[in-house]
C-alpha cells in the first residue's frame, strides 16, 4: 500500500506544496474562496454488493478508551486487544476507533504530530506503530476497522495546552490564523480555506493509502458554534469578494459540503471499496443549524457512503423521541448506495438521562435498534466502549446483543 510514502517529505514542504496548490483561487491565503451554493461532486456508482450484506453492528471506540495510565507499547496492545476481543464476543462486527481526535494522529503521519494519547505529549513518538496493531488485531478477530477522525478540531480546554512543533496550529497560526477558529478554550481548523480542506482530504487518504482500513469516519463536530464571531473575518472577506454572497449560515454550509465531497475523492481515488461516512447528530434541525447539510450527503452521490446518526434519545425523549427521529431520517431522500446506520446510546442505559426515562426498563437498546433494522436501517452503533464495562447498561447489552444476534 506504499507504506509511510508520504514521509518523505518534510512539514514544511508539505504546507508549501499544499499552498502553492490554491494559491491561484486563494490569493496566498489571504481569502476564502468564493462559495457557490454547493459543490457538484462527481456521482461515483456505488460498486455492487455480493450477495446479501452482513447488519453492520458496531461499536465506537473513543480517544479515551485507548488511554493507559502506562505509556508503553504492551500497555496499549492489552488494552485493545481486551477491547476487540470483548466486542467480538459481544457479537460486534465493527469497531469505530478513534485515531485522530485532536489534529494529531495514532500513526506516523507526515501532517500530523503524534497523539499525546500514546505518551502524554503530543508529538512524541511511541515508538511502535498503534493504528498497524489495532487493524491487525481487529482483522485477526473478524472485525472491521473503521479509522474515526475529527477533522476540525485541534485542541480544547480539556487536552493538554503543549502543542508539538509540527502541529499545523503551531506551523501556521503565526503567518496564517485565518485558518483557525478560537471558541471557548478551544481550536478549530477553518473550513473555508481551500488549504484548510487539502490538508483534510490528505491526511484521510492519508490512512487509506498506508493501511488497510475498513472505512474513514467522521462525527459530529464541525463548526463548533453558531456565533457569528467563530469566523467573521473570512465571512467579511467572502462577502466582499461576490456580488451576491450567501447567508452566513449558508456560506458554512457550502464550505463543510465542500470539505466533504473532497474527503470523498481523496478516499476514493486511494480505494474505491474504503468507505466513507459521517454520524451526525441525531436532530436534523441542529445539523442543519451547524452547517451539517445531511439532506445533501444523503440524497446526492460523492459525499459519504453512509450516515450513522445519533439518535441518543429514550421512546419518551421530551424534545425528540426516539421513534421519531428515527423516522425523519428514514424518510429522507437516498441515493441508491447510501446506507443508514442508527447510533444508540448505550452509555445512557441504565441513567437517569432524559428525565429518567432510561430506568424504566432494560431492554430500551434492544427495541431501539429492533425498530431501526425493521425500519430499514441497514446496521447500528453503540456508544460507546466504556458502556461495555459498565453495570448499569449490562442488562441493555445483554438484551441488544441478543437481538442483534437474530440480524
Amino acid at each position: 500500500m506504499g507504506r509511510f510514502h508520504l514521509r518523505k517529505y518534510c512539514y514544511l514542504v508539505l504546507w508549501a506544496a499544499l499552498l502553492a496548490a490554491v494559491a491561484g483561487v486563494w490569493f496566498f491565503g489571504r481569502e476564502p474562496a468564493p462559495q457557490e451554493s454547493g459543490p457538484s461532486p462527481t456521482p461515483r456508482a456505488s460498486p455492487a454488493p455480493a450477495g446479501e450484506e452482513e447488519t453492520l453492528v458496531g461499536v465506537w471506540v473513543p480517544y479515551f478508551s485507548l488511554h493507559t495510565a502506562e505509556h508503553t507499547q504492551q500497555a496499549f496492545a492489552e488494552n485493545f486487544q481486551t477491547i476487540a476481543q470483548t466486542a467480538q464476543e459481544k457479537g460486534m462486527n465493527a469497531l469505530f476507533v478513534h485515531v485522530r481526535p485532536f489534529c494529531d494522529a495514532l500513526y506516523p503521519s507526515a501532517l500530523y504530530p503524534w497523539s499525546h494519547i500514546l505518551t502524554g505529549t503530543q508529538g512524541q513518538d511511541p515508538g511502535f506503530d498503534p493504528l498497524q496493531f489495532m487493524i491487525d488485531t481487529a482483522h485477526s478477530l473478524g472485525l472491521e476497522f473503521h479509522a474515526w477522525l475529527n477533522p476540525l478540531r485541534v485542541k480544547t480546554a480539556e487536552t493538554p495546552a503543549a502543542l508539538a512543533d509540527n502541529n499545523p496550529y503551531t506551523l501556521l497560526a503565526g503567518e496564517y490564523p485565518q485558518y483557525f477558529m478560537e471558541w471557548e478554550g478551544g481550536v478549530y481548523l477553518n473550513p473555508a480555506y481551500p488549504a484548510v480542506r487539502a490538508m483534510i482530504a490528505d491526511g484521510a487518504a492519508e490512512i487509506v493509502e498506508n493501511y488497510d482500513v475498513d472505512g474513514i469516519h467522521f462525527d459530529d463536530y464541525f463548526y463548533p458554534a453558531q456565533d457569528a464571531s467563530l469566523d467573521s473575518a473570512a465571512y467579511s472577506a467572502y462577502t466582499q469578494s461576490v456580488e451576491e454572497p450567501l447567508s452566513l449560515l449558508a456560506w458554512r454550509t457550502a464550505n463543510i459540503n465542500a470539505m466533504v465531497a473532497q474527503v470523498y475523492e481523496s478516499i476514493k481515488a486511494v480505494d474505491e471499496n474504503a468507505a466513507f461516512g459521517i454520524s451526525p447528530q441525531g436532530n436534523i434541525q441542529n445539523d442543519e443549524n451547524m452547517g451539517a447539510d445531511v439532506a445533501t450527503w444523503a440524497a446526492v452521490p460523492g459525499y459519504v457512503d453512509y450516515l450513522a446518526p445519533q439518535l441518543y434519545y429514550s421512546f419518551e425523549n421530551q424534545a425528540l423521541p426516539y421513534q421519531q427521529a428515527l423516522e425523519e431520517w428514514v424518510a429522507l431522500p437516498r441515493h441508491p448506495g447510501l446506507k443508514l446506520y442508527a447510533g444508540l446510546a448505550l452509555y445512557k442505559a441504565g441513567t437517569d438521562a432524559d428525565g429518567g426515562t432510561w430506568l424504566s426498563r432494560d431492554d430500551i437498546i434492544a427495541l431501539q435498534a429492533e425498530a431501526a433494522l425493521q425500519s430499514g436501517c441497514q446496521g447500528v452503533l453503540l456508544y460507546s466502549w466504556e458502556a461495555f464495562n459498565s453495570q448499569q447498561a449490562a442488562k441493555e447489552l445483554e438484551n441488544a446483543v441478543a437481538l442483534l444476534g437474530q440480524y
